[in-house]
């Protein structure tokens, strides 16, 4: 089924763009984004299972993971307080600056 290869290109192109989104430590996705992503590869990837598509459903399962990787490392944690991200500022070693005496 030439379908079948037309959604499993599509998906390889998400996974080839989302890639760099995952290797960047900087990057920030919002929950928003990340998590709807991420239902909808699973989604579509369980969908086209049922349908016999087997490489669609691959590739969309793959992409919903890639959408969770992004959602649980990429994604500004709601639930940190401030006193997390004045450690986390620490011991990237950017702390209080010291003043010579």
């Amino acid at each position: 089924m030439w379908q079948d290869i037309v959604f499993l290109c599509g998906s390889v192109f998400s996974l080839l763009v989302l890639v760099p989104t995952l290797r960047d430590s900087m990057a920030n996705v919002p929950l928003g984004t990340s998590l709807p992503s991420a239902v909808i590869g699973i989604v579509y990837g369980t969908a086209f299972f049922t349908l016999g598509m087997s490489l669609s459903a691959t590739g969309s399962l793959l992409t919903g993971i890639m959408w969770s990787l992004i959602a649980a490392l990429r994604s500004p944690n709601p639930l940190a307080t401030p006193a997390d991200s004045e450690t986390e500022t620490r011991t990237n070693g950017h702390g209080a600056p010291q003043h010579a005496d």
